[in-house]
C-alpha cells in the first residue's frame, strides 16, 4: 500500500531522516515509535507532502507520490491527522467535519452518511456540533481531528501522537476506536510515544532513532524486545 525507500529529509543542514525504508500493507496497522526528535513526525509530514525528501522514493499503490502536492495525496486516499490536532478553532465542530470532506472522492450526497458514521464513533461530537472548535476539551479536539481526517474517506490514515496530553480514560477510548477502524480494513500508520499502546495494537512496528530505523518486526515481538522495554517502556 505504502512504501518508503531510502528517504532522506533535511531541515537546512540538519538531516532529519537518514535513508529510512518502511512499508504499510493493505489493511495493516503499523506503529512507528521513538523518542523526541527521532524523526517520527517528519516521516508523516513527508508522506503527506508537507515536507519534501531530498532523496529516496515514496510510493502509494505502486505510484510515486513524493513529487505531489498535499491535496493530491489526500485525493489519492491518504489522510494525515497531525500532532497537536490542528483543528480550525473558530469553526464549529460540524464545519470542521465538513472541511474534512472537502476533497473527498465520494459524492456530496454521501456526506450525510459520513457524518452519521463519525457521530457513531464519537457521540460527543454530535452533542457539540454547533460549538466552536476552540471550546472543546483536549480529548474532544483530538476526536474531532481524527473524525475530520476520516471524512475524506481515506484508505490510509496517518495518525501523529493521538494520545499526547490526554487523560488515560480518553486514551483508552481512542485506542478502542483505532482498533475498530483497523478491524474495518483501514490502513493505519500510527506514530506514538506511548509505545505500550501502539505496539500492543500494531500488526508490525518500526523503532526510529535519530532518523534511522534500528528495529522492526511484529508489534508483539517488539513489545517483548529487551531493548524496547528498557528504552521505551521503562521496564
Amino acid at each position: 500500500m505504502l512504501k518508503l525507500e531510502s528517504v532522506r529529509v533535511f531541515y537546512g543542514n540538519v538531516q532529519a531522516l537518514k535513508g529510512i525504508s518502511i512499508a504499510v500493507e493493505d489493511h495493516e496497522l503499523v506503529a512507528l515509535i521513538g523518542g523526541n526528535g527521532a524523526g517520527k513526525s517528519t516521516t508523516l509530514l513527508t508522506i503527506s507532502g508537507l515536507t519534501s525528501p531530498r532523496s529516496g522514493e515514496i510510493s502509494y499503490r505502486r505510484q510515486r507520490i513524493d513529487h505531489l502536492p498535499p491535496f493530491k495525496i489526500l485525493e489519492m486516499g491518504i489522510a494525515h491527522v497531525p500532532e497537536g490536532r490542528e483543528i480550525f478553532p473558530e469553526l464549529t465542530v460540524l464545519e470542521n467535519l465538513e472541511m474534512g470532506a472537502y476533497r473527498s472522492p465520494d459524492e456530496e450526497s454521501s456526506q450525510g452518511q459520513k457524518l452519521k458514521e463519525m457521530y457513531g464513533y464519537f457521540p460527543v461530537l454530535e452533542e457539540r456540533k454547533k460549538q466552536l472548535g476552540r471550546t472543546l476539551s483536549g480529548g474532544e479536539q483530538q476526536m474531532l481531528a481524527i473524525a475530520r481526517g476520516l471524512m475524506s474517506s481515506p484508505k490510509l490514515l496517518l495518525l501523529d501522537e493521538p494520545s499526547l496530553g490526554l487523560a488515560p480514560l480518553v486514551v483508552d477510548r481512542l485506542a478502542e476506536i483505532i482498533l475498530q477502524l483497523h478491524e474495518k480494513g483501514l490502513g493505519i500508520l500510527l506514530v506514538e510515544q506511548n509505545a505500550q499502546m501502539a505496539l500492543g495494537m500494531a500488526d508490525r512496528g518500526y523503532v526510529l532513532e535519530t532518523g534511522q530505523i534500528v528495529l522492526q518486526g511484529p508489534g508483539r515481538d517488539l513489545l517483548n524486545d529487551e531493548n524496547v522495554q528498557k528504552s521505551y517502556l521503562g521496564l
